[in-house]
C-alpha cells in the first residue's frame, strides 16, 4: 500500500536567460535541500505531506537519527518528531498520560517523566518510584501508578513523594486502578474487576471471571476490556453486561468524538477487530473493513474528525470515520506503534507486537 511523501520542498525557482545564471541558482538550490534533509534528520523529525484528492498520500518520508521509541505529532500527523531523548534503548512502556504540564510513562525499566512543551521532551527517571511500573493513572488527590508485586502508589499534588495506598488489597493481583467521576475507586485485576466507594476500606467484587485491564467512563457509561470482550455499566459500575464479544477478549477502549471505540479479539477470523459505538456503547459497527487483518492491531485514536490506528505495517491514518485507510506512517523493525492522545497532540510508543 503506499505512504506518505518526505517534507515538500521548493517546487520551482526563478528561470533567467542566462544560463551561468541558471546553474548557480540550481546549485544554491540544491544546496539548500541539502541541508535541510539533514538538519530534519538531526532533530529526528518525520515529516508527511497531507492526504491527495483521494484520501492516499505518495512515498514514505526519512528515517530518524535517534531512539526510535516515542514520537509525537502537534499537526494531525502531518509530520512527526523523535521525542525519545532520555529514555533507555528498548524501553517496554506500558501505560503513558498528560497530566498537570507533564508526562508520565510507565515501563518495564520504572517511571520516566518529561515536561509537555512540544519542542522540549527530554526524558528522566523517576527516581522516587524506581521499579517496574506497568501503570499510570490520574485521580483528583494525585497520579496513581501500579508497581511490581500489584503495589499501588500515590503521588501528593505538589510534591515528587509516592506513597503506597491500598495496602490492604489482597484480593488479587492489581493491574490497572481507575478514578470514577463520583470518587469511587476501581483496581482491575486477574481476578476481576473490584470496587471501592470508601477510599478502599472495603472492595465489591463487580466482575467476578477473567481478568480486567483498563476502564473507561465517559456520559455516565462504563466500560471495561475484559477477557470476555467489551463490558458495559450504566449504574456506576456496581453491574456489568458483555456488549461486544466475538469469542475473544477486549483488546482496547478509547473515547471519541460522538461515543466509543474499541479493539477486541474474533475468534473465527484470528484477528483484532476495531469497532465504534455511538449509542454509549450499547452497539457497535466496524470501521476496519479496507484495514488490513491483523492480530497484533495495538490502538485506535481520534484527533478532529480523523481516526488513526496503530498497527504492524505502521500508522494507519482513515479521514473519512473508517471507511477507507492509508498508511501514514510505516513500521520499522516488525514494532508496533501504540497510540496516545492529548490535547490534540498524538503520541507513537512503539512497542515488540503492540499493546
Amino acid at each position: 500500500m503506499p505512504t506518505a511523501p518526505p517534507a515538500s520542498l521548493p517546487h520551482s525557482f526563478t528561470k533567467s536567460n542566462s544560463s551561468m545564471r541558471s546553474l548557480s541558482l540550481l546549485s544554491l538550490f540544491l544546496v539548500a535541500c541539502l541541508f535541510s534533509c539533514q538538519q530534519a534528520q538531526e532533530e529526528g523529525l518525520y515529516s508527511f505531506s497531507d492526504a491527495a484528492a483521494d484520501g492516499k498520500p505518495d512515498k514514505a518520508a526519512a528515517t530518524s537519527t535517534t531512539t526510535d521509541i516515542l514520537f509525537q505529532s502537534t499537526d494531525g500527523g502531518k509530520t512527526w518528531q523523535d521525542i525519545s531523548a532520555g529514555l533507555p534503548a528498548g524501553l517496554k512502556g506500558w501505560s503513558f498520560f498528560m497530566a498537570k504540564g507533564e508526562l508520565l510513562l510507565a515501563s518495564e525499566q520504572g517511571l520516566y517523566k518529561s515536561g509537555t512543551a512540544a519542542n522540549h521532551v527530554h526524558w528522566e527517571k523517576d527516581g522516587a518510584l524506581d521499579q517496574k511500573i506497568i501503570h499510570v493513572s490520574p485521580n483528583p488527590a494525585g497520579m496513581m501508578a501500579v508497581g511490581r508485586n500489584s503495589q499501588i502508589y500515590q503521588k501528593a499534588m505538589g510534591t515528587d513523594v509516592w506513597m503506597p495506598i491500598f495496602t490492604d488489597f489482597k484480593n488479587s493481583t492489581a493491574r490497572i486502578v481507575f478514578s470514577a467521576k463520583d470518587g469511587s475507586i476501581f483496581i482491575g485485576a486477574d481476578g476481576g474487576l473490584f470496587k471501592s466507594a470508601n477510599g478502599g476500606k472495603t472492595w465489591n467484587h463487580v466482575i467476578k471471571n477473567g481478568w480486567v485491564l483498563k476502564v473507561l467512563e465517559s456520559n455516565g457509561v462504563m466500560l471495561c476490556t475484559s477477557q470476555w470482550g467489551i463490558m458495559r455499566s450504566t449504574d456506576g459500575g456496581e453491574h456489568w453486561e458483555n456488549v461486544l464479544n466475538e469469542g475473544g477478549v477486549g483488546i482496547y477502549l478509547t473515547t471519541i468524538n460522538d461515543g466509543f471505540a474499541a479493539i477486541n479479539y474474533n475468534t473465527e477470523s484470528k484477528t483484532r477487530r476495531v469497532r465504534t459505538s455511538t449509542d454509549g456503547g450499547k452497539t457497535w459497527q466496524p470501521i476496519d473493513e479496507t484495514l488490513p487483518p491483523s492480530s497484533l492491531i495495538s490502538t485506535i485514536q481520534q484527533v478532529g474528525g480523523d481516526f488513526y490506528c496503530g498497527h504492524p505495517d505502521g500508522i494507519y491514518r482513515s479521514v473519512d470515520h473508517g471507511k477507507s485507510w492509508f498508511l501514514a506512517v510505516p513500521a520499522t523493525e516488525k514494532k508496533v506503534f501504540n497510540l496516545f492522545t492529548q490535547n490534540g497532540i498524538i503520541y507513537a510508543l512503539q512497542q515488540e507486537g503492540g499493546c
